[in-house]
């Protein structure tokens, strides 16, 4: 079984972040917050795009023909 397939743990940081309070936060504390959340975003879709390309060399590689 894929790590993917696996149920999150409860104490997942990514869960943790979903449920922070953000009344507290002031405009410019949001400003960078968004900023940080975007610059992750982009983090992961580049991961993801590279591991696609990977995963689709290897099924390449290995195709039975």
């Amino acid at each position: 079984m894929d790590d993917d397939d696996l149920p999150r743990r409860r104490d997942d940081v990514l869960a943790a972040l979903t449920r922070q309070p953000l009344d507290p936060l002031s405009i410019d504390e949001l400003d960078d917050r968004i900023a940080t959340l975007e610059g992750e975003i982009a983090r992961v879709k580049a991961h993801r795009a590279a591991a696609t390309s990977h995963k689709a060399i290897a099924d390449a590689l290995f195709k039975k023909g």
